[in-house]
């Protein structure tokens, strides 16, 4: 399913990462792709709260919490920095959607990162 969001759309998820030759990019591809779900699921089940988008960002958080371990077998992890910028671009989706309102730490509330 296409995003149609323009700003999602336009949005190069995890520049950051991608600039940084300690993250590997075949590991950040897959983060990318988890954050381009997290997109399609919010346009494609509209959550009208924030219990709903949490629902939808909290099983997205899952993902990156999974993908720990294949960044550690590429010799990185994901450390503060990147858990920063991570987290932001779970803010720019929440914002982007109109949940101007959601709370940043509670996006990613069940990380192990």
């Amino acid at each position: 399913m296409p995003i149609t969001n323009q700003r999602v759309a336009g949005h190069a998820f995890l520049r950051p990462m991608y600039e940084d030759p300690y993250f590997p990019d075949h590991v950040v591809d897959r983060g990318r792709a988890v954050l381009l779900r997290l997109c399609e699921r919010i346009e494609a089940e509209q959550p009208s709260d924030l219990g709903g988008l949490y629902a939808l960002t909290h099983a997205a958080t899952e993902e990156f919490n999974g993908l720990e371990a294949e960044f550690e077998a590429a010799g990185s992890e994901i450390e503060t920095v990147a858990r920063e910028w991570i987290g932001e671009e779970f803010w720019f989706v929440a914002s982007a959607y109109g949940f101007t309102d959601a709370d940043a730490e509670e996006l990613i509330a069940v990380r192990d990162w």
